[in-house]
């Protein structure tokens, strides 16, 4: 994605400035006129926050002690009537270990209103710190500091983390300061980072069978250690049995999946991929696995193979295989991706223009904007965005060997010419 426009005309940062900028103003002038209504209620009849009454709600019955009704829809539906009378009727799966409902306890103190404004206010400045860390750690993106920050704002998966009032903040924050551990080849503190998506585990199986794959021990010890650490939090707080219940949970998950998806055109990854593509659910799960364990396979591949090429590459083939493999991954999710196209984009500038980098440089594109028409899933039976995440992965594996290749064919042969620079010298 070269954006000063030589390799890639039509993505030349001028453009790339304005549709950024087009779609920054579109997404938020409608949300912000959506929203623009007295009560909790917006113009659409959906409760302002959408998914965060869920976390109030939790937030709520920590306060309270009632570990017991964690996992209980209508005992939560009730409560959330009674804290927020607007939301009577809303139901929600509760999905969430133990723990996740100590974190709310605080804004569960608050009115609901307040405590929305506050959550809104969090996600964006943890939104806002990851992209700006990341794009200080990348030096050929540093004169594009303001187009950076305009597809930033304009990002439809930030647009609809904070419209679902959701939590994919937090685990945008954990991949990447997991990043920077992994930069400095501080492995257990990274894999204590990454035990913190115990929160969202779906967000974390792809990265534990990669490093199982790649033999990573320290990592997936420090992982083990921190989520297993969060999770007695849970038990200390309210005993065993709302674990044992959120076990339960996991164990039939997929007898549960359709409630947690009531919109599956909304989800970009493989499993719902084939379960829109192939009506007979069996089939499609099988089709699922097959493709999720080929993704995987690859991303090992590209992490052995290309183990000395830039982490940037390898990080990124990560953080795509994550939205691929995981068996539940909605719009709001793909924030995930927030690293992986900075550290692309900073890459690819360093690059010669060749097919490989302009076809990343288009998907990288894609993949930023095809969730805006995700909803055309629902005739097309296609999720494109799948499609796009799969084919950049591919190609990204490719050039991490290439890269891989390259780097360690200078360090062999600059290992030669130190061992052969002695005998020179005794020739001489």
């Amino acid at each position: 994605m070269n954006i000063d426009g030589k390799p890639l005309v039509w993505l030349n940062a001028k453009r790339l400035r304005a549709h950024g900028t087009i779609l920054a103003a579109c997404l938020w002038s409608l949300y912000v006129w959506t929203l623009a209504t007295p009560g909790l209620r917006d113009r659409n009849g959906n409760l302002k926050g959408t998914d965060f009454l869920h976390f109030y709600t939790l937030g709520s019955l920590a306060i309270e002690h009632r570990g017991t009704d964690l996992y209980d829809m209508s005992a939560q539906a009730a409560l959330a009537a009674q804290r927020v009378p607007q939301s009577a009727g809303i139901r929600y799966l509760p999905l969430y270990p133990p723990h996740v409902s100590l974190f709310f306890a605080p804004l569960a103190l608050l009115p609901y209103p307040v405590a929305l404004a506050l959550w809104w206010g969090y996600t964006t400045l943890v939104y806002g710190i990851c992209c700006y860390s990341l794009w200080l750690a990348c030096p050929r993106l540093r004169e594009y500091g303001l187009l950076v920050a305009i597809l930033a704002v304009a990002f439809p998966a930030f647009f609809h983390l904070i419209a679902w009032g959701q939590t994919s903040a937090l685990a945008l924050a954990c991949f990447t300061v997991m990043f920077f551990l992994l930069r400095e080849q501080r492995e257990f503190a990274a894999g204590l980072v990454l035990g913190c998506l115990i929160f969202k585990p779906q967000l974390g199986l792809a990265a534990a069978a990669i490093f199982i794959g790649i033999g990573a021990w320290r990592i997936l010890g420090g992982a083990a250690l921190s989520a297993a650490v969060q999770l007695l939090g849970g038990v200390v707080y309210y005993g065993v049995e709302p674990l044992r219940r959120w076990f339960d949970l996991l164990r039939n998950i997929r007898a549960v999946m359709p409630l947690a998806e009531p919109k599956p055109y909304q989800t970009h990854c493989l499993r719902t991929f084939w379960s829109m593509l192939i009506p007979w659910p069996q089939f499609s799960f099988v089709l699922y696995l097959l493709s999720a364990i080929a993704i995987l396979g690859l991303t090992i591949a590209c992490w052995r193979k290309g183990s000395s090429a830039p982490l940037a590459l390898r990080y990124s083939a990560l953080l795509v295989a994550t939205a691929l493999v995981a068996p539940h991954l909605t719009v709001y999710d793909l924030v995930i991706l927030a690293p992986a196209f900075l550290l692309l984009a900073d890459w690819l500038l360093g690059q010669p223009s060749n097919s490989s980098t302009r076809w990343l440089g288009t998907l990288l594109y894609l993949i930023y904007a095809l969730p805006l028409i995700g909803p055309l899933a629902r005739w097309t039976h296609v999720q494109l965005s799948v499609i796009a995440m799969t084919a950049s992965l591919y190609l990204i594996a490719q050039m991490s060997r290439a890269a891989g290749s390259e780097i360690s064919g200078r360090t062999e042969t600059s290992a030669l010419r130190e061992n052969a620079a002695p005998t020179r010298i005794r020739d001489a």
